[in-house]
């Protein structure tokens, strides 16, 4: 029996899964590594964790495979030496150390014509940033690069010697001209980064590789207009397919290359929707479950009594674009106990996902249904709750390995077990329950939404003063 395997290479961990061609999966595994914080706003990885952690899901699997699919987070600067030795560990998509290196970048650029050239902005967590602050604060280690790669494909490279890109993992890099499918001349020119540092580009379909998110859309089976995928993670992500290539003119949402060659995708990021209820729990409930958490909210009516959390514990992305943005929760009262807490962030993250749908309708985005994936998706209530704020019916798939599965179907495409990847979705995506809204929850969720929408600025400016 043909078997195709998936490997995604997460913030937290790997997770591999082998699956058949009708897209049943017989096996997974997952092994973990840690995350440093050597200074508050940085986040770094060893790269070799992630490779050993690969090593060790995969050897667990025991299943044959023509090709391992890979997927991965995405916009990770590793830097490697003339004999493919790692200089530093590798800045992640989620350090905030490099705002003076984007504004620096908008400058050199000039924000319409980055934007023009990449399709998006000059944002911490992408990768040119990370370049610019390397040359500026570890000026020997910057000296030395010979060659850069993004996490999913250091360990492409380290399992196979395989030195590669695909056009959906290098559109996050800042150096990449999305509309063409090609690196930016002009913004390596600008930048002065050397052309011969960047591996080539092929399409995810032809190198069994993606961005996590884009393989997420993939695997739920959001490859055509319709449809969005909707992503619980430790980040929150809203992504559309677009059959032409589109972006916002302010660059608020990320305008990269969808899996599906000549397709593209418009998407919104928030940088903590899973990762805030996670650390509600690690800070004040270490000892609970999620779902503990999750029974308390469901004591609590739509809107919390006004209760209203904003997510920003990193920084923001969609729609703000802010490194310096901050969390909150505004309308606490005596009434509030730990299950309002939890019921507040479960909605504040609604609300971060439906600024990124406000703006994909802008773009002329009309969908009639979302695919849900995430760890956050195993919460019904999350899910009610979500897709009330969103107005949208959400629908899970059967098999809800995420990001890993959409690798494993690319691996298919690669190998010829699909023609394309309409096919390899055709045969093996398969919707499960479906999540409608409530429509006893939709006057105090757009109240609620007006609150929220109305806070940033609001708190913005006092931080300002």
């Amino acid at each position: 029996m043909t078997t195709l395997v998936g490997l995604d290479v997460g913030t937290t961990g790997v997770k591999a899964i082998a699956m058949t061609p009708e897209g049943e999966v017989v096996c997974s595994a997952e092994a973990g590594y840690p995350l440093m914080t050597p200074r508050p706003g940085w986040s770094e990885q060893d790269p070799d964790d992630w490779l050993h952690a690969s090593e060790q899901a995969l050897a667990r699997l025991g299943a044959g495979a023509h090709r391992v699919g890979l997927s991965g987070q995405m916009h990770g600067l590793v830097c490697l030496d003339d004999h493919d030795r790692v200089l530093r560990p590798a800045i992640l998509w989620n350090d905030q150390r490099t705002a003076a290196e984007c504004a620096e970048i908008e400058e050199r650029v000039g924000l319409e014509r980055l934007i023009s050239f990449t399709g998006n902005r000059a944002l911490p967590g992408f990768t040119a940033p990370k370049l610019l602050w390397l040359r500026r604060h570890e000026p020997d280690a910057y000296a030395r690069i010979h060659r850069i790669v993004l996490p999913k494909d250091y360990v492409r490279l380290r399992l196979t010697g395989e030195w590669a890109i695909d056009a959906a993992d290098a559109s996050g890099t800042l150096l990449f001209d999305v509309a063409r499918r090609r690196w930016s001349d002009e913004v390596l020119a600008a930048l002065d980064v050397p052309h011969e540092w960047l591996p080539p580009v092929s399409e995810s379909t032809e190198i069994a590789g993606a961005g996590d998110q884009q393989a997420a859309a993939l695997g739920v089976g959001v490859i055509e207009p319709g449809s969005v995928s909707v992503v619980l993670g430790t980040s929150g992500v809203v992504l559309a397919a677009l059959p032409s290539y589109a972006c916002d003119s302010e660059a608020r949402v990320h305008a990269f290359c969808h899996a599906a060659p000549d397709t593209w995708e418009a998407m919104g990021v928030m940088l903590n929707a899973a990762g805030s209820l996670r650390w509600l729990r690690d800070a004040l409930a270490p000892g609970a479950s999620f779902d503990e958490l999750t029974a308390e909210a469901t004591r609590w009516d739509a809107g919390v009594e006004g209760l209203t959390f904003l997510p920003y514990l990193q920084g923001e992305r969609t729609p703000h674009a802010d490194p310096d943005a901050r969390g909150s929760f505004t309308g606490l009262s005596l009434r509030h106990d730990r299950g309002a807490l939890v019921r507040a962030v479960l909605e504040g993250v609604a609300y971060g996902l439906r600024d990124s749908l406000e703006l994909l309708r802008e773009l002329g985005v009309e969908p009639e249904k979302g695919r849900v994936s995430g760890g956050g998706a195993r919460s019904r209530l999350w899910l009610e709750i979500v897709a009330s704020v969103l107005e949208l019916p959400l629908e899970l798939t059967i098999d809800e390995e995420g990001s890993a599965y959409g690798a494993a179907l690319l691996a298919g495409v690669a190998d010829g077990v699909f023609a394309d990847a309409g096919e390899a979705v055709s045969a093996c995506v398969r919707a499960g329950a479906a999540i409608e809204p409530n429509v006893d929850w939709a006057p105090a969720y757009e109240e609620g939404y007006a609150r929220f929408h109305s806070l940033y600025p609001a708190l913005r400016e006092v931080e300002d003063r």
